[in-house]
């Protein structure tokens, strides 16, 4: 059985431990670096992580921008008419999905809820505005569609951004 919970961004409750820190590099040519718009080998693996979980011939999944602060991670995703934002973190050298939002992930009391220390909080929401500052407002309408908050089990193969969009 699927375990899915949807909770609102200001009454989340995540019950495992976090680890994040804030490692933030201007240059995006720096190897072994986290920046705002991330690509490489994490970037690589989180749209890995998030299509085998959500792509469909049908409709497939679009993975981007995608921000990386040590352990977590911001992705923003698109498929079909719906869009939203997924917070990652990486244990034991793997991504997981752990929670899907719509603009509450850009902000760092939300990010601090979600068990980032308020430093790490606030430097992946600065990063994740920085990749996003750039992006058509229509995808940043996309992001923001997803309504609420909901956990992810990462053993769970379900699609639990489907009954999360406003109207």
């Amino acid at each position: 059985m699927q375990f899915r919970r949807a909770l609102c961004c200001a009454a989340i409750a995540v019950s495992i431990p976090w680890f994040a820190y804030a490692q933030t590099s201007h240059n995006p040519t720096q190897s072994g670096t986290q920046h705002a718009a991330s690509t490489g080998v994490d970037a690589d693996d989180i749209r890995t992580v998030m299509k085998t979980q959500f792509d469909r011939p049908d409709a497939p999944l679009s993975v981007e921008p995608i921000t990386v602060q040590g352990n977590t991670a911001v992705a923003g995703w698109v498929q079909e008419n719906r869009g939203g934002r997924a917070l990652l973190r990486k244990t034991h050298g793997r991504w997981s999905i752990s929670a899907c939002a719509g603009d509450g992930l850009t902000q760092a009391d939300v990010l601090q809820m979600a068990g980032l220390q308020p430093a790490a909080a606030q430097a992946l929401a600065r990063a994740v505005q920085r990749a996003e500052a750039s992006l058509s407002k229509e995808k940043l309408a996309l992001f923001a569609s997803f309504d609420g908050m909901v956990q992810i089990d990462p053993h769970s193969q379900g699609d639990p951004h489907s009954a999360h969009h406003k109207p």
